[in-house]
């Protein structure tokens, strides 16, 4: 085993750097270590761009990292004066290196507390004190002895071995800081390392601490994961210790096989790490957010399941429902609530609408539909459709994306003949006002949705005359229920305003009858509807 790493460090493009780092220390008196992920992923010939570094003595962190920055000509510090810390960005080649530095210091979680109390120590403790025996060894870069490695609980031995374990006892080390068991699955999913056994005794009987665990921070860990080569390994983890269910409930329903009268569907969080697998042994490497609409592409499954005599096990309906958790699981989670949601969002809605369309009679309106509502995220979809093929029969999986590739063609052939992906309305608003000689109103969405679902059921190309005619043809009747639709908003008072969804489809594609009166009464049915299904579902929630 190495005893110094001058070799391997010299390798780096940031060789100089430590170098410099440790010059600047050894003129101030200040001992100063590299520690952590960079000396670990050194041993494993990794590439890393956080460097961080341990000094010896109260303050000397932030005083080290001002002096640095000051000789690499004035890069703005960082200080986070409460726990002793800073840090700096400089350029390492092409790259930006973030250099944190901090004073070598005991650090424990508190009962409930979400934040550590951090005293100054020695070295030793501060090693002591990390997540993982790979995590624990230090590098000095005092000039005289640059390079030597100190490995106080034989990390190279479990690098070698791939293994992670903890300094200290693991039950001591995750009550110290909870997120460590999730950090232990990250690391095992990024550097496809075992858990020790103890380790994983530990996290089962330690998950109750993860409750003093900010979301922010465990969802920063998770994303991390999910960027690995090999999240599914993670999940795995997380699911095996019992963390899973507090972290991601949704997530461990999915695990188990239930049986009736002999029949047993198949264990769907297996499947669904299949999936994630199969995602990134095909899609590109920046595809991040396609691995979350893997994980959640049958997130909910077990809400829908249900078992008949006849076909077995079914799970109707779960892309849908499941398109529309996506939305509440990403904000618990803190993920983003944008595009990159909404995209997730429209995968997981969508997944099995190719499988509808392998059917050789299925019609160019239902592929119409397919294009236009996945637009940009088409090629994707059928990635993550391809990805969704786990059987261990060949020659089915074979049949399957035969039928894909086929799928794929009739998209082309509807495309280059209607154009949909990306769809842009042949007439847009500012023209229909213009032609009819009105403002902004509902009206010029019932005369878009109209021409829109023409084009989609191949009643006029998707071109501008025809979309033009139609507009002057549809103006009267645009306007008669825009009209009804004003009166309607108008009589609705209070709770009754819940219904104003219903009552705007029904608007735009709806049968509504001729007369006024008869075309009132259909809408007031339709708010009554929605009314008398929120009180049943209030009654189903809160039983008296």
């Amino acid at each position: 085993m190495a005893n110094n790493l001058t070799p391997l460090i010299d390798q780096f493009a940031y060789a100089d750097l430590l170098r410099t780092v440790g010059t600047v220390a050894a003129a101030r008196d200040i001992s100063v270590y590299s520690v952590g992920g960079v000396v670990r992923d050194l041993l494993l010939g990794l590439k890393t761009q956080d460097l961080d570094f341990v000094t010896v003595g109260a303050g000397t962190g932030i005083r080290l990292a001002r002096s640095v920055a000051h000789m690499l000509g004035g890069t703005t510090v960082h200080v986070y004066d409460k726990f002793g810390t800073a840090a700096i960005r400089v350029p390492v080649g092409e790259d930006r290196a973030v250099l944190e530095f901090v004073a070598a210091r005991r650090e424990s979680y508190r009962g409930h507390s979400r934040k550590p109390d951090v005293e100054g120590g020695t070295l030793e403790e501060d090693l002591k004190r990390r997540d993982f025996t790979v995590n624990a060894m230090a590098v000095s870069l005092e000039p005289g002895r640059f390079g030597l490695l100190l490995d106080p609980h034989d990390g190279q031995r479990d690098l070698e071995a791939r293994q992670l374990r903890t300094p200290l006892p693991p039950g001591r080390t995750f009550r110290d800081d909870p997120l460590r068991m999730v950090r232990a699955a990250r690391f095992a999913a990024q550097l496809d390392f075992m858990v020790d056994a103890d380790v994983l005794v530990a996290m089962r009987s330690e998950g109750h601490r993860m409750c003093i665990v900010s979301q922010e921070r465990v969802t920063e860990e998770l994303e991390r994961m999910m960027l690995s080569p090999a999240p599914s390994t993670g999940w795995h983890y997380l699911e095996q210790t019992g963390l899973l269910k507090g972290i991601f409930p949704e997530l461990a329903r999915l695990k188990g096989v239930q049986s009736v009268r002999g029949r047993k569907h198949k264990d769907n969080f297996l499947h669904t790490l299949k999936v994630l697998n199969n995602v990134i042994a095909i899609a590109p490497p920046d595809a991040y957010w396609l691995r979350w609409a893997a994980l959640l592409h049958d997130i909910a499954k077990p809400r829908v399941k249900r078992f008949a005599p006849g076909p077995g096990w079914t799970f109707h309906g779960h892309e849908d429902l499941g398109g529309r958790m996506v939305p509440k699981i990403f904000q618990r989670l803190r993920l983003p609530l944008d595009e990159r949601m909404e995209y997730v969002r429209k995968l997981v809605a969508l997944h099995h609408r190719p499988v509808a369309l392998v059917d050789d009679t299925v019609t160019d309106s239902a592929v119409r539909r397919l294009l236009f509502d996945a637009g940009d995220a088409l090629d994707d979809l059928m990635l993550l459709v391809r990805a969704d093929i786990t059987s261990r029969n060949r020659r089915r999986v074979e049949r399957y994306l035969r039928a894909f590739d086929e799928v794929e063609e009739k998209f082309a052939i509807v495309e280059e003949k209607d154009h949909l992906r990306n769809f842009q309305p042949p007439v847009d608003g500012k023209e229909i006002m213009e032609a009819i000689g009105i403002g902004e109103g509902i009206a010029i969405g019932i005369i878009k949705h109209a021409i829109r679902e023409a084009i989609l059921e191949g009643s006029i190309p998707n071109e501008h005359a025809p979309a033009h005619e139609l507009m002057l043809q549809i103006k009267d009747e645009a306007l008669r229920r825009a009209e009804l639709f004003d009166y309607m908003m108008r009589s609705l008072k209070g709770p009754e305003r819940r219904a104003i969804g219903a009552i705007k489809q029904e608007l735009f594609s709806g049968a509504i009858p001729p007369e006024r009166e008869m075309a009132l009464q259909h809408l007031y049915a339709a708010k009554d509807c929605v009314l008398h299904e929120a009180t049943d579902v209030k009654r189903a929630e809160h039983p008296t």
